[in-house]
């Protein structure tokens, strides 16, 4: 037998084969680049959780506390109850502009669950740093039960982006309306909420034109973004825009209400301009929960319109006591589904004891 003969030639083991060209198989990758990520988002969701936190301890240290404590004591039932009402109807606009989004791109959501879940990132984002946390849950939560996580988060980024962008716009339109003094702040503002998004589009744009030849996982991200985003949102342009629009229109009145609830008593055609800059201050990423950049910006705003600074912070707090107060049927939500869980885990298991209960008796019977 020669010694050519291929039944005598050893291979070497799969895992210890060498490269074979093109086709041969990469050695796995390590988990230290993704876990680096992590931590790199980690620190810097906390990092902006502290500059809101810095914020937010200058005003208290600049202002003296009765314009804080004054909020507190103005908060009465009436408010309350026209705080929850606000609450329900903006975040039932918000749940239907994220359903529509969501039917959109193709995964199921159930609408009552949609405002649930709405509701309980409210009150989340409320509770909780960085005041995004709420969305995260939210978008984790529905991508497992509609069976596609990626998906699910592209949804809700798509659907807060869409309110987002309405919230610009709006503050582009009434940024002439503001005082004098304002206009350059003002400008700041909107230039910096439109600058983030068109520079994402910018990225998201240029990312799809230099990845297309390797086509790298990055690229299938950004691909699949820019398919949702036609099907979600530029599809349903007309509903998506008009439930944003209706949604900030709570929100805005639920800050007027919040003004003169303070003791404002400026005519709305004033405090509405003021009132949407303080909003564009508290969606940036930079705040506790809402509380920081708002307080200082609606203290600059109704300082330079010739209100009080004072009165602006106490506006402020007084709209950020009663946006707490708006979400708090969140909290409702989560110990509804918690008890619901236990319910059914325990009927489960009472399932299983029973079964098991019979065991014994038809053991008898075939004794007998």
């Amino acid at each position: 037998m020669r010694a050519s003969d291929p039944r005598l030639s050893v291979s070497a083991p799969r895992g210890l084969r060498g490269p074979r060209g093109r086709g041969a198989r990469r050695a796995p990758r390590t988990t230290d680049g993704r876990r680096g990520h992590g931590i790199a988002r980690l620190c810097t969701g906390w990092l902006r959780s502290l500059a809101g936190a810095a914020i937010l301890a200058g005003v208290v240290w600049w202002f003296p506390a009765a314009a804080f404590t004054s909020a507190f004591a103005v908060v009465d039932a009436s408010a309350v109850l026209v705080a929850l009402g606000v609450g329900a109807y903006t975040t039932v606009l918000s749940a239907a502009r994220w359903w529509v989004v969501a039917r959109g791109v193709g995964l199921r959501l159930p609408f009552a669950r949609a405002v649930g879940d709405y509701y309980r990132a409210v009150f989340l984002n409320a509770v909780l740093p960085a005041g995004v946390l709420g969305d995260v849950h939210r978008a984790v939560s529905h991508g497992r039960y509609a069976g596609d996580v990626g998906r699910g988060v592209r949804a809700v980024v798509l659907e807060r982006v869409a309110g987002q962008v309405v919230l610009a716009v709006t503050g582009a339109a009434l940024l002439f309306a503001l005082p004098a003094a304002l206009f350059g702040p003002g400008l700041r503002a909107v230039g910096v909420s439109a600058g983030v998004i068109v520079a994402a589009a910018a990225l998201v744009g240029a990312g799809l034109v230099l990845g297309r030849r390797r086509r790298p996982r990055w690229w299938r991200v950004l691909r699949d973004t820019a398919v949702d985003a036609r099907a979600g949102v530029l599809a349903r342009g007309a509903e998506v825009v008009g439930l944003s629009v209706a949604a900030l229109a709570g929100h805005v009145g639920l800050f007027v209400f919040s003004a003169s609830v303070a003791g404002v008593s400026a005519p709305v055609a004033q405090v509405v301009p003021l009132v949407v800059l303080s909003l564009l201050a508290m969606s940036l990423p930079v705040n506790v929960g809402g509380w920081g950049p708002r307080e200082a910006v609606t203290a600059l705003a109704f300082g330079a319109a010739g209100l009080g600074a004072e009165q602006g912070v106490t506006a402020s707090v007084v709209y950020g006591l009663l946006a707490l107060v708006s979400g708090l049927p969140g909290a409702a939500v989560i110990v509804v589904r918690l008890v619901g869980r236990r319910v059914q885990g325990g009927q489960v298991s009472g399932e299983v004891l029973d079964e098991g209960g019979e065991q014994p008796s038809a053991l008898v019977g075939g004794g007998q």
